[in-house]
């Protein structure tokens, strides 16, 4: 089994400590590769649009993304961390978002992603972890996932785990441990569903890249959709 873990800071804080919460059950199972940004995806989307006109090689970054998306393929349960900042997922996290625009599904969905399984945990000082995982959730879904777990944790008067109250450690630890045993129960032989919603979605976004792929047959996204067969009667689920 892999996992791919993308931790949206650098910081060994609270969300790391649930992070690694989160992994203990699959330790002895499965391959891990962590991720930790901003370091291991420095540079901004400048929102050239390359990487949907002309291919994500293209794109400046192309050496951060490749590796990293291709560590994603791979993955059978994906892993997403990050704190609140100011009611959103951290910058650095934005940043490796903005880059995957082109594995939307408006544009070159991967077919691998359809079966996936994912897990979000986010945490905050007060409210924001929901806003947060929503930042996040909102990109997982669009690349095709429907299998999204979610973990926002609230904290009130500190931000340091060994600060925070043994009940309140008690607290979270109990709850992140219920998600890691749901998912490490899953047999990971087998794709995920695929929900009504992302079906609908891409029926919506097969339309407009037939009607795209019709008008001009060398349009990277059309013809990336017809190479995968998915303008006839071919599904990636």
């Amino acid at each position: 089994m892999n996992i791919t873990v993308i931790n949206g800071t650098e910081k060994h804080g609270v969300t790391y400590r649930l992070k690694e919460l989160f992994l203990a059950a699959f330790r002895d199972k499965a391959n891990i590769t962590e991720y930790y940004l901003p370091k291991d995806c420095p540079g901004f989307c400048t929102g050239c649009v390359s990487c949907t006109l002309k291919g994500e090689d293209s794109c400046k970054d192309a050496e951060y993304i490749g590796r990293i998306d291709q560590s994603l393929l791979e993955a059978d349960l994906i892993v997403m961390t990050s704190p609140s900042y100011v009611f959103h997922a951290t910058g650095a996290t934005k940043a490796l978002l903005d880059h995957f625009a082109y594995r939307w599904m408006p544009h070159r969905p991967a077919s691998e992603m359809f079966g996936k399984r994912a897990v979000i945990i986010t945490q905050c000082l007060g409210s924001g972890a929901k806003s947060a995982a929503k930042d996040i959730k909102h990109s997982l879904s669009w690349w095709g996932i429907s299998k999204i777990g979610i973990f926002t944790g609230a904290l009130m008067g500190d931000i340091v785990w060994e600060k925070l109250s043994q009940k309140k450690r008690a607290k979270l630890t109990g709850k992140i441990q219920k998600l890691s045993r749901k998912f490490a129960h899953i047999d990971y032989t087998k794709p995920a569903h695929t929900n009504l919603i992302t079906k609908c979605k891409f029926s919506f976004c097969r339309i407009m890249q037939k009607s795209l792929h019709k008008s001009d047959p060398e349009y990277l996204d059309g013809k990336y959709w017809a190479q995968q067969g998915w303008l006839d009667s071919g599904r990636p689920w």
